[in-house]
């Protein structure tokens, strides 16, 4: 398999850590979607990063879609409970994570993005977005309580999906204090940071 993506999107890193959790073999190609000389349309007409590239020569993108893909290609460290219901609140924590994501990125777009000049960048925009970011880390942190997980007693795809999140944060948004505001992600967050698909994908 062949992943393509960067060292800074938190999508590819979800990816990433998830193929070391289930400790596939895999290489890495580094891709800059904003350069005017990507490939990454031949694989993904949405010109977005990660896409995994199977032996079969098909693309598989999104990162939640290869992840769930994952789980089921090895049985080791499996990510996703195997009853459909907590699968679904597995995926709700995924929706809420790739949401806050979301917002987060479109608001850094509009700070950086140079198809547009200063006249035209929107600070009500921006802070739309950065509403978004807030409450949903608020409502991360109040889901996760005073439990060592993101859902059940077990490392899940939850947790790989906060702890990206949160690390893309501090990478991008160092501004954002959140570990002050919600106590229980830092110390979440600090665990994770511990393991070693983590340490080996720190966003760059």
């Amino acid at each position: 398999m062949k992943l393509i993506g960067s060292l800074a999107s938190p999508y590819v890193r979800k990816v990433r850590v998830v193929l070391a959790e289930k400790m596939l073999p895999y290489e890495f190609e580094l891709e800059n979607v904003w350069a005017g000389e990507t490939t990454i349309g031949e694989h993904n007409p949405l010109r977005k990063i990660p896409v995994l590239l199977l032996k079969t020569g098909e693309s598989v993108y999104d990162s939640r879609v290869i992840c769930h893909y994952l789980d089921t290609f090895s049985p080791v460290c499996k990510l996703l409970p195997s009853e459909e219901r907590e699968r679904l609140q597995v995926r709700c924590w995924e929706a809420l994570t790739d949401g806050v994501l979301d917002a987060a990125i479109l608001a850094r777009l509009e700070h950086i993005f140079a198809g547009r000049t200063e006249a035209q960048r929107s600070q009500a925009w921006i802070d739309h977005q950065m509403q978004k970011v807030d409450a949903g880390l608020a409502e991360m942190s109040r889901l996760l309580a005073d439990r060592q997980f993101c859902y059940g007693n077990q490392f899940s795809l939850a947790d790989i999906a906060v702890g990206c999140t949160l690390g893309w944060l501090d990478l991008r948004f160092p501004e954002i204090d959140w570990r002050s505001r919600h106590a229980n992600l830092a110390e979440l967050q600090s665990r994770l940071e511990q393991r070693q698909s983590f340490i080996d994908t720190v966003p760059a």
